[in-house]
């Protein structure tokens, strides 16, 4: 496996962690989807017929696929990290019983096969699984949720938010929701025990269990010496504060944070659900964020932050960083902000580069990838349906583990 080497956004990429959504999806239910973030139900098997066609993009493309749940299954090399997972798994899961806890832990236990152990671990437990019934009328206050001793996963398809990967090292996020904090047990326990990291332990620049919360969809790695994070309805700025201090004090030559605040909704949950990079000078951003983006400048100087204000100017703020004449922004489509309205809901703007001027996106955003394809983008179009449903594209669904360095 590819060492950690993420110094861009557009470098060639090489190789990407994913995760192949599963039976968690099975176990979505309408009165559950406000709980576990999502606005639809995705029918599984489409979804994995999608996710397929999204790997074999990469694949065709020369980048080699590397699945979460596989890598935490090899990453279980001794009982004891098996028990461990095992525990964290129960003490991040808000069981409520003593019993119960002692059921799930004894579930999990019986599972013998590692694949199976982390596979259910995603999918949740049913009550009945572990022998425990619910009674409909006495469960009425909690409804669905009382038939479940630990929920699904279903975010993790969505494997950019709970690591993110920069320069040579890990940021391992605390989550905003605490229905997605288990994610994380899988990336951590990865670059702490999988034989690949073995003799090359990653820096850590973020910790799970930090107070703020921190997501990698915010985090945005602009060059080898500038790393953007946004200030979102998902990222606090104290918790992007930490990870400049930790960054910026690391060898692997960064210089400075951008901090973008962006407005506090779910539409805006991360940036890049607004803004992602296609180029040194080409992004995609969504109009309806340019007057409201308040810019800060994060720097280290004699071990501490100092914070300078930039204003709004992102164009300004992107060319004088990145040393280029101008940028351009693929924004919206002939109707104007109907159209960007309409794609930024479909995830339009989130584009994943596999070089620079060569993107993943979704085939539904006609407006964007026209705009895209008369800027000289080599667009590869994902057919889906299904995968749109969980509010993210293929930036959301991937994490870059080694890219070529391009600045």
């Amino acid at each position: 496996m590819d060492k950690i080497n993420v110094f861009s956004e557009i470098g060639k990429l090489n190789s990407i962690i994913l995760h192949r959504p599963g039976e968690e999806l099975t176990n979505i239910v309408p009165s559950l989807m406000d709980e576990l973030l999502f606005d639809e139900v995705p029918y599984l098997k489409n979804a994995q017929i999608e996710h397929d066609r999204f790997a074999d993009i990469l694949r065709d493309n020369g980048v080699e696929v590397h699945y979460i749940e596989k890598l935490a299954k090899e990453s279980i090399v001794s009982d004891e990290i098996r028990q461990e997972l095992i525990e964290t798994f129960i003490d991040e899961a808000s069981i409520r019983g003593l019993e119960e806890i002692k059921l799930v832990r004894e579930y999990l236990e019986s599972i013998k096969d590692n694949q199976k152990l982390i596979d259910k671990m995603i999918a949740g437990i049913r009550k009945e699984e572990i022998g425990l019934k619910s009674n409909s009328i006495l469960s009425r206050k909690d409804s669905v949720r009382e038939f479940y001793s630990t929920l699904p996963m279903p975010n993790l398809y969505f494997t950019r938010d709970t690591f993110a990967l920069v320069g040579s090292g890990v940021c391992m996020n605390t989550m905003w929701s605490n229905v997605r904090q288990r994610e994380s047990i899988f990336g951590d326990m990865i670059f702490k025990n999988h034989p690949a990291f073995k003799d090359n332990k990653p820096k850590y620049y973020y910790n799970k269990n930090s107070n703020y919360t921190l997501e990698g969809g915010d985090v945005i790695v602009l060059s080898n010496k500038i790393v953007a994070v946004g200030i979102s309805q998902r990222t606090e700025g104290k918790a992007i504060v930490e990870f400049a201090k930790n960054l910026l004090s690391s060898d692997d030559g960064f210089e400075k944070v951008l901090c973008l605040a962006l407005p506090i909704s779910r539409s805006t949950m991360h940036l890049d659900t607004v803004f992602t990079m296609i180029d040194k000078d080409l992004f995609t951003v969504y109009p309806g964020i340019r007057g409201s983006l308040e810019i800060l400048e994060l720097t280290l100087q004699d071990g501490e932050i100092k914070i300078k204000e930039l204003g709004k100017d992102i164009e300004r703020v992107l060319s004088e960083n990145l040393g280029t004449d101008g940028v351009t922004f693929i924004e919206n489509g002939p109707r104007g902000m109907i159209d960007a309205e309409i794609e930024q809901w479909s995830d339009g703007y989130n584009t994943l580069a596999i070089g620079p001027r060569e993107v993943v996106v979704y085939e539904r955003n006609d407006a964007i990838n026209e705009l895209l394809y008369k800027n000289n983008v080599k667009l590869h179009k994902l057919v889906e349906g299904e995968l749109s449903r969980g509010r993210g594209g293929p930036r959301c669904m991937s994490m870059p583990l080694n890219r070529d360095n391009y600045f």
